[in-house]
């Protein structure tokens, strides 16, 4: 795997398992992505990845491919679940378009202003920011843009395929139900945050009210 990534551009280091993944971003948290194998000595890749949900583009591995661990996988804040056996050149390609959409917009882009929901909500894009009553909330780089392109089109509904074109581009090994995970992540930390502005219309998608 550091063979095909480091020969597609990328710097690659490895750790060893779960507790030296740690405390290597604890040491040099500037990462990109992080490539994270469920199955590791000392602590599992999902309490790794639940430790650094949030913080870092990750990309779960592991042999167990049914859609329970998929989902498990992303629950816990992964942006994309690559299942075993896998081709080095599909690695590539899924780290790839996580990079591409989690990265920084371009310096040319023109600014957008924050985006309001509710009253109490405000999405800026730019900054990677979503505040509630002015409180920072923690999201994710895939919940971020999906309350983006519900709040820059509040009041209509948008489908699960619109949302996929919104937050994951030509990424064509999206499903409908991966979307459904990150909308009931994001809908759980507003909530929990007083701010239920996510609507489900059922049959169709979602909007914000």
């Amino acid at each position: 795997m550091r063979f095909a990534l480091v020969r597609a551009g990328h710097a690659v280091e490895l750790v060893c398992d779960g507790v030296a993944a740690l405390a290597r971003m604890a040491r040099q948290p500037v990462v990109e992505l992080v490539v994270l194998d469920v199955v590791m000595p000392e602590l599992d890749g999902l309490a790794v990845c639940r430790e650094l949900r949030g913080r870092v583009p990750i990309v779960m591995l592991s042999s167990r491919g049914d859609e329970l661990d998929r989902v498990l996988g992303l629950d816990l804040g992964a942006d994309d679940y690559l299942a075993k056996p896998f081709s080095p050149r599909e690695l590539v390609a899924r780290v790839t378009a996580v990079l591409r959409r989690t990265g920084e917009a371009p310096a040319v882009a023109a600014a957008r202003p924050p985006l309001a929901i509710g009253g109490d909500v405000m999405v800026d894009r730019d900054r990677h920011e979503v505040r509630v009553a002015g409180a920072p909330l923690a999201v994710t780089a895939t919940e971020l843009r999906l309350l983006g392109a519900l709040a820059e089109h509040r009041g209509r509904v948008l489908s699960r395929g619109q949302l996929i074109a919104v937050a994951y581009g030509d990424d064509h090994h999206i499903t409908a139900r991966t979307i459904d995970t990150h909308i009931r992540n994001l809908r759980g930390k507003l909530a929990a945050a007083g701010a239920p502005v996510i609507e489900t219309v059922h049959g169709v998608g979602y909007r914000c009210g």
